[in-house]
């Protein structure tokens, strides 16, 4: 990864960490009690072995001291405990709020951005990619201050009884962090590599899963069972190259810490059997000094080498935090007034041009008028943007021109109260795990009462009914158990509950039998009665009733006026009706017999 990519990604890693709250440096105070409480431990055993074996005093003397150690022990003990603990909460605090900021920025960006990615991808971020973030911040950063803080005190500790002692520590400290970094340096990419594979497996797998009986219908099982196997295989020798270097730098960490510790003792060794000396102050080497200095080195050593232990944890944060920044750093059209909207919704365009969110224009300029009560179809051939125009006008995508509701520029009116005054419905009927009343309620206050109104509006209330759950019945993951028209009808409730005075339709009835077509058809000709609508479709023949009808064609306003109107005129929609008026006359002429000479 290029250093200018890692340094800025750090960077944003250490922005986040506002989150973790004062957790953090809660972590870090106990951090540092748990050195100085070492500290004092290191004292007393070397006081009482000085005394017992040197000094030849009585053990009695050193009572207190043993009580002080047992003491120290437990505090030591509690203090470790209290540093997880506050380490995990600081972590979780993080995963919290970077989930929320993730799930919020998708729904700024809406289902056009969305859709861009497989449903698999986005899971390994919301869940992996996240998840990998709580050891950088709950272990790495805290240990980063420790590193250099107890290091210090016990340095403080050390050059006041024996300076020799201490350049030997000051002098071989820089070796760990070096070797760490040289040892790392590859870590980051390597984990940004491995999440790359990740998402591009899960995004698959994913895929395969949700078509797996279109699959097995045209007999490409194996196919894709060999290709699911080779990504598999490329993501497990991603994993296994991270774990090789991790576990490189624990091996390079614990040699340098070792052969720094023996270069220690083979001082005091030396020292004591008279072959050095220096680096006392006058007095002569005692026991006290060679033990109190040489339980302490491991302990100098310790916060460098759990910082290198940890470091992995900064390289996979890094890796994570790539896709993570680009997501939440990514332009959103944001409608950033504060604007209400009042009254009957009416709608005006004038050179309206709709562009996607790398700024490629997908529709326009365009004009037209939505009148209050006015209901308005927009058809046209797949691709040509009648999607792209929902969206301009649920704020999920960019535009430039006029976009007027009610008299005001769309982007001047606030986004949430915008769409309290829509009830949208699509083709893809989204329903959540949960029971069938908080599928229709979707967390408003409605009471039983009133669910079972807007189901038996929707034409499906005999769902509950039949059911010995009544509106507990669970709707599970995928809609399982629920037929494409119970799904729709579900979610057309849902959409009656808005109470809205802008319907946005996008082919609600595209994958519907015509029994469940005609129920969902005759509840919204209800439902919108005296409140404005806006309708895509590809269904030309049940159009007349519509006030109007916008015809696009290769991101162009090609046609606009009423039903009785278009059929009248030559162009894109006399052709489109006359093209799906053949293929009704198609399908009935094959319905019949053919008849044979007798």
């Amino acid at each position: 990864m290029d250093k200018t990519v890692e340094k800025k990604l750090t960077k944003w890693l250490k922005l986040q960490k506002k989150a973790c709250g004062f957790y953090l440096n809660l972590s870090v105070f106990f951090g540092v009690l748990t050195g100085l409480s070492l500290m004092c431990q290191a004292w007393l055993i070397a006081t009482v072995l000085q005394g017992i074996i040197i000094d030849e005093l009585p053990k009695s003397d050193f009572i207190d001291h043993f009580w002080a150690l047992l003491i120290l022990t437990v505090v030591r003990g509690v203090l470790a405990f209290a540093r997880e603990r506050a380490s995990f909460q600081a972590g979780a605090k993080l995963r919290i709020q970077m989930r929320a900021a993730v799930l919020d920025k998708l729904a700024q960006l809406g289902p056009a951005f969305i859709k861009g990615k497989p449903a698999g991808s986005w899971a390994s971020i919301v869940l992996e990619q996240v998840e990998d973030l709580q050891d950088f911040y709950a272990r790495y950063l805290p240990q980063v201050v420790l590193a250099g803080f107890i290091p210090l005190i016990i340095l403080v500790a050390v050059f006041p009884i024996n300076w020799a002692a201490g350049l030997i520590l000051l002098a071989t400290a820089p070796l760990i962090p070096m070797f760490m970094i040289l040892v790392g340096m590859g870590a980051a990419d390597a984990n940004r590599k491995n999440f790359s594979a990740l998402a591009r497996l899960s995004g698959h797998f994913m895929d395969r899963l949700k078509g797996l009986s279109t699959l097995k219908l045209f007999d490409q099982g194996e196919k894709e069972a060999r290709v699911i196997k080779k990504a598999s295989e490329e993501f497990r020798e991603r994993t296994m190259a991270v774990l090789r270097m991790a576990f490189l730098s624990s091996a390079v960490l614990e040699f340098f810490a070792a052969v720094s510790i023996a270069v220690m003792a083979v001082y005091f060794g030396f020292s004591y059997l008279h072959h050095l000396d220096f680096g006392h102050y006058g007095a002569p080497i005692s026991l006290f000094t060679g033990l109190f200095v040489l339980i302490l080195a491991p302990e100098f050593y310790q916060p460098l080498r759990d910082m290198g232990t940890h470091y992995h944890a900064k390289a996979q944060a890094i890796g994570a935090a790539e896709e993570l920044m680009t997501l939440l750093d990514h332009p959103s059209e944001q409608l950033g007034g504060d604007k209400q909207v009042n009254g009957d919704i009416q709608i005006e365009a004038k050179d309206l041009s709709v562009y996607s969110l790398d700024g490629s224009l997908l529709l326009g300029p365009i004009s037209f008028e939505v009148g209050a009560h006015e209901h308005v179809a927009v058809v046209g051939p797949s691709g040509a943007g009648k999607t792209s125009l929902l969206n301009a006008l649920l704020g999920f995508l960019p535009y430039q021109g006029q976009l007027l509701i009610n008299g005001t520029e769309l982007k001047q009116l606030s986004l949430s109260d915008w769409r309290k005054h829509i009830a949208w419905l699509g083709q893809e009927p989204q329903l959540f795990h949960g029971s069938l009343r908080e599928n229709v309620a979707m967390d408003r206050e409605l009471t039983d009462s009133e669910i079972l109104s807007l189901l038996s509006k929707a034409q499906i209330v005999e769902l509950a009914e039949q059911q010995a759950q009544g509106l507990d019945y669970p709707i599970q993951e995928q809609t399982a158990g629920l037929s494409v028209g119970q799904a729709q009808r579900i979610a057309l409730a849902r959409a009656l509950a808005q109470q809205a005075q802008f319907f946005v339709l996008d082919e609600p009835t595209a994958s519907l039998d015509s029994l469940s077509e005609q129920a969902v058809q005759a509840t919204l000709t209800e439902a919108t009665i005296g409140k404005a609508c806006i309708m895509v479709t590809h269904r030309l023949e049940n159009l007349s009733a519509m006030d109007k009808i916008l015809v696009i064609d290769k991101g162009a306003l090609v046609q606009q006026g009423s039903y009785q109107a278009l059929v009248k005129q030559s162009g894109t929609f006399k052709q489109m009706l006359d093209e799906a008026n053949s293929v009704s006359e198609f399908d009935i002429d094959a319905s019949e017999p053919v008849k044979g000479d007798n």
